[in-house]
C-alpha cells in the first residue's frame, strides 16, 4: 500500500510492498499528479494521469512523460516505527536530475564533427542525448532543429494556447551548457549520405558523424482548396502559431478544419474567446476511428453545450477573402461560415522527405521503418518518435505508428541504449490523453482494428471507461472521470497479462 506522509516541510510517498518500506517523492515530476492515487504494482509506481512510472527503490523514472525522477528518502523501522530522513531541498522540489558524464572532448573537436548527431529536437531527440549522458557517455553530442527554440513541450500548444517558448522548454537553457548537449537551432538537415556518414544541412554546412538518431517528427498537412494561402489560415506547429491564433481569435469567429485531437483541443480553447468556433470534419463523429462512435458523440455533446457548431460529414471547397483577409469558408454542403481565422488539424505526414535517396529503409507512407531496437536498415543509423513504424510488443509485433509524446520519450530511451550498445528492446503500453473544457480522456494500449466496445459509467454524465476489444481481447482502454483505471490496465498489459471481454463485462 500507499501513504503519503507529511514531514513537516513537504510531503514523501510512504511505500509498503512484500514487507519492505520505501520513501519517494509523492508527486510526478511531469505535471505534479498525486502518485498515491497511483498504482502499485511489482516495484513500481504509475502514475494516474499520464502513465509516468517509477523505480520504488532508486525513485528512478522508467516510463513517459516527463524527464525526471522521484528523489528517494531514507527509512529506519525502529520499535515499530517507521522514521523518514529526507532533505528539506528534495521535499521542496519532489524532483532528482539523474547525474550526467561530462564530454571530455569538447576542446579539442573538430566543429564539422560529432560523434552523436540527433536530427529533431522534440522528446524523442532530448530523451536520448540525456540517457547518453546518464549511462556515462562522454563524448560530443548535437542536436540540431528546425526550430527557433530549444526543446519544449509540443503538446501544450493545443492545450494551452497563449503559453510562451520559455514557460513550456523542457529543460532551461543552462541544463544544455552545464551537460554539453550543443542544440543548433534554425538549422535543417536536406540530405544524409549514409556511406560517408555525413549529414548535408540546408545551407551547405556538412557534419561528419559516427551515430545518427533521425527524430524529425511530422508536418503538418496543408488544406489543398481554393485559397488556403491566406495570412488568417494557420497550422499549428510553434507556439509562435499558437500564440498569434489566440491573439487574431479573441472575439472574432473561427474555423477549425479537422476534428482530430490538435483541432478539437483548439476548439475548446478557443470556445470561451473567440465569438464563435465551428468544426469542419469529414468523418459523422469525432474520434471515432480511435474512441469509437458513442465515446465520440458524448464527445460532441460536451462541445455543443459549450457554444461549438459542427459541420460533419462535409469538406471545404474554399476559402473566400476581402482585402486580402480571411472572410468566409465554403463548405461542400454549400454552406457558408463567416470567419475571421481558420486553424487546420487534418492530421500530418512524416518528415522524411530528405531521407528519399538515402538507403534508409522508409515504408509507403513515408514511415522510417525501425526494429525492436529503434534501429533501421543501416547500422549506426537510428530513428524514433513520431516518423517510425516499430513492432508493438502488446500487438504481436506487429509494426505500428504510434505518434503521442509519451512514446517518442521512451523511443529516445531505447535508441540511446541501443547506441551504447545494451541491447534493450523496447516494450512500453502507449499512453496518451487529451485535455478539453478543463476534463482529460486517458487512453492506453493500441485499439487499431477494435471490433466492440464495453463502456461501464455514464457517458452523459462524463464519467466512464471504455474498453476496446478484438474479438475476445481488450486492446485498449479510455476513461474521463474514472482514475486510475487507464494506468491500472496499462500496468496489467505491461506484465503481459492479456485482459479478456468476459472479464471486463
Amino acid at each position: 500500500r500507499m501513504r503519503e506522509v507529511d514531514l513537516g516541510c513537504g510531503k514523501a510517498l510512504l511505500i509498503k510492498e512484500s514487507g519492505e518500506f520505501h520513501a519517494v517523492g509523492h508527486k510526478c515530476p511531469h505535471y505534479g499528479a498525486p502518485l498515491v492515487k497511483g498504482v502499485l504494482s511489482k516495484g513500481r509506481v504509475r502514475c494516474p494521469w499520464h502513465g509516468a512510472c517509477f523505480n520504488i527503490g532508486t525513485g528512478d523514472i522508467e516510463d513517459f512523460p516527463g524527464l525526471d525522477s522521484l528523489p528517494r528518502f531514507q527509512v529506519k523501522i525502529e520499535k515499530e516505527k517507521v522514521y523518514i530522513r529526507a532533505s528539506k531541498q528534495a521535499l521542496q522540489t519532489q524532483r532528482r536530475t539523474k547525474m550526467m558524464a561530462k564530454c571530455i572532448s569538447l576542446s579539442n573537436y573538430n566543429l564539422s564533427s560529432t560523434n552523436v548527431l540527433i536530427i529533431g529536437a522534440g522528446a524523442a531527440g532530448l530523451v536520448c542525448a540525456e540517457t547518453l549522458r546518464q549511462e556515462g557517455f562522454s563524448d560530443r553530442i548535437v542536436m540540431c532543429t528546425m526550430d527557433r527554440h530549444l526543446p519544449y513541450d509540443r503538446p501544450k500548444l493545443s492545450k494551452s494556447m497563449d503559453s510562451h517558448p520559455e514557460q513550456i522548454a523542457l529543460r532551461p537553457k543552462e541544463f544544455f551548457r552545464t551537460n554539453d548537449i550543443e542544440v543548433l537551432t534554425e538549422m535543417q538537415v536536406a540530405a544524409v549520405d549514409i556511406k560517408s556518414k555525413i549529414a548535408v544541412f540546408k545551407d551547405g554546412f556538412k557534419m561528419e558523424y559516427n551515430k545518427l538518431l533521425i527524430a524529425t517528427g511530422n508536418t503538418p498537412k496543408a488544406l489543398s482548396c481554393k485559397g488556403k494561402e491566406m495570412e488568417n489560415v494557420f497550422n499549428i506547429r510553434t507556439p509562435e502559431d499558437a500564440n498569434r491564433v489566440v491573439k487574431m481569435a479573441t472575439s472574432k469567429n473561427v474555423v477549425i478544419v479537422g476534428a482530430s485531437f490538435l483541432g478539437m483541443e483548439v476548439a475548446a480553447y478557443l470556445a470561451e474567446r473567440a465569438h464563435s468556433v465551428s468544426v469542419v470534419e469529414l468523418e459523422e463523429v469525432p474520434f471515432r476511428k480511435f474512441f469509437g462512435e458513442r465515446v465520440g458523440r458524448a464527445v460532441i455533446k460536451m462541445f455543443e453545450s459549450n457554444r461549438v457548431k459542427f459541420y460533419m460529414q462535409t469538406e471545404v471547397s474554399e476559402l473566400r477573402e476581402q482585402e486580402g483577409k480571411l472572410k468566409e469558408v465554403v463548405l461542400k454542403s454549400g454552406k457558408v461560415l463567416r470567419a475571421d481565422v481558420c486553424v487546420v488539424g487534418v492530421g500530418a505526414v512524416p518528415a522524411t522527405g530528405f531521407l528519399k535517396q538515402s538507403g534508409i529503409n522508409i515504408d509507403s507512407k513515408g514511415f522510417i521503418v525501425v526494429n525492436k531496437m529503434m534501429q533501421t536498415n543501416i547500422p549506426g543509423v537510428f530513428a524514433a518518435g513520431d516518423a517510425v513504424t516499430f513492432p508493438l510488443a502488446l500487438r504481436n509485433n506487429k509494426k505500428v505508428n504510434v505518434p503521442h509524446w509519451q512514446m517518442a520519450h521512451m523511443h529516445g530511451r531505447i535508441a540511446a541504449l541501443n547506441m551504447l550498445a545494451h541491447g534493450t528492446e523496447i516494450s512500453t503500453v502507449p499512453y496518451l490523453w487529451t485535455a478539453m473544457f478543463g476534463k482529460s480522456i486517458r487512453y492506453a494500449g493500441h485499439g487499431e482494428g477494435f471490433d466492440d466496445v464495453v463502456i461501464q459509467g455514464d457517458l452523459d454524465e462524463l464519467k466512464f471507461v471504455a474498453f476496446y476489444t478484438k474479438s475476445d481481447e481488450v486492446v485498449a482502454v479510455a476513461s474521463m472521470n474514472y482514475d486510475p483505471i487507464v494506468s491500472k490496465v496499462a500496468e496489467v498489459l505491461a506484465a503481459g497479462r492479456t485482459i479478456r471481454k468476459r472479464d471486463v463485462e
